[in-house]
């Protein structure tokens, strides 16, 4: 697919077309990388790490796990 550079303040843009953006999960404030390549721009979208609850629950271990910590005593009617 063909599109143009385009004028953006000081610098150059190109617009993403729709398909291309879908497919690659692209949003609007989406990270990317930019590289050069022998002499090509490549765009890459940067993938966020996905954690589940599992995976972080599980490196909490006895040593590195914190004591409760009080901040301040009861300032109302609290029932401590």
């Amino acid at each position: 697919m063909r599109t143009k550079v385009q004028k953006w303040g000081n610098s150059l843009a190109i617009r993403v077309p729709r398909p291309f953006a879908e497919e690659l999960g692209l949003r609007q404030d989406s990270d990317v990388d930019l590289l050069l390549e022998q002499n090509e721009l490549v765009v890459k979208p940067v993938s966020s790490p996905r954690f589940s609850l599992h995976d972080l629950l599980s490196g909490i271990t006895d040593d590195n796990r914190h004591h409760e910590v009080e901040t301040f005593g009861p300032v109302g009617d609290e029932a401590w």
